[in-house]
């Protein structure tokens, strides 16, 4: 009977803990969902921006492109990872694949910085031997990733001015499938020149070109940091879909494993609960033919 009472006792921990899972799943889908509709939603503002390029590049042209057309010795990483567990290899990918990135661009390891979004990025990005200078958690910023993205952008600035840093590479998983996550990297700096000269040349959309009343280099500034800001907010929220995707699938694992624990307790559970009901019937039995015997004495 002890036996059955400890086997009730796992089951019950077993439903409960599966009960935990598919929550986790359940929100780690709607997570997803959030965030892929956070980057739809950037697409027009990015569109605007550009737009808004395009002109002042028509005016500027090469003249805009002179700060930043430069050759590079310094390298800044912005690596994404995560500040909470349960997300399978998120992190150890992530890394792995910025470390392959700035090793093969040739630049030494004493100038590279890098910057960790993430705490549990941190860590593994020392064992592979980069220092980390700059660490910022998500977990803090969760409901407002704006001061997130300007967060980041206020320590590139420290970067570009204090260090005379000019590329900035930004690594970051994003989703491939609603449970799967790729790695991918975008430049932030230095800007695409093939780009700005087919902003210069690309024809615009209506019959009428805007006019501004500003300088073209504030604007065009102006315009370089919302560029700027779209391109870490898309890359953040994409790095957040792509964490919760790597839970969801870490949480469908874990469903299954659960699923096969249950259905061997609960067999092992039936067997021993035939085997007490066996022994309790024998018993009636064995007492009845004492009992009998007695009688016919």
């Amino acid at each position: 009977m002890e036996q059955l009472q400890a086997l009730r006792r796992k089951i019950d921990s077993a439903e409960d803990l599966q009960s935990v899972v598919r929550t986790m799943k359940t929100l780690a889908a709607v997570n997803i969902r959030e965030y892929e509709k956070a980057v739809e939603s950037l697409r027009q503002y990015s569109r605007t921006v550009e737009l808004g390029l395009q002109v002042l590049m028509r005016d500027a042209g090469p003249e805009a492109m002179k700060p930043w057309d430069r050759e590079e010795t310094r390298i800044g990483a912005v690596v994404f990872g995560s500040d909470q567990g349960m997300v399978g290899q998120f992190n150890d990918q992530i890394v792995a694949f910025a470390v392959e990135a700035m090793d093969g661009s040739g630049i030494p390891r004493g100038n590279r910085h890098v910057m960790a979004i993430g705490e549990r990025v941190t860590a593994r990005l020392e064992d592979a031997g980069h220092r980390v200078e700059e660490e910022v958690s998500l977990f803090d910023f969760i409901m407002d990733l704006t001061s997130v993205v300007q967060n980041i952008l206020v320590k590139i600035d420290e970067w570009r001015i204090g260090k005379d840093i000019g590329r900035i590479r930004i690594f970051f998983n994003r989703t491939s499938s609603e449970a799967s996550y790729e790695p991918a990297v975008t430049d932030l700096l230095p800007l695409d020149m093939d780009w700005l000269r087919g902003l210069e040349t690309k024809p615009w959309p209506t019959r009428v070109l805007p006019a501004y009343s500003m300088g073209w280099k504030p604007l065009f500034s102006s315009l370089l940091r919302q560029y700027f800001f779209v391109t870490l907010y898309r890359a953040t929220v994409e790095s957040l879909a792509g964490e919760n995707a790597s839970r969801l699938a870490a949480m469908q694992v874990a469903e299954k494993n659960i699923e096969e624990r249950l259905e061997e307790l609960n067999a092992k559970y039936q067997h021993r609960r035939q085997e007490a009901v066996t022994a309790e019937l024998l018993d009636i039995v064995s007492g009845f033919e004492v009992l009998s015997e007695s009688g016919d004495r």
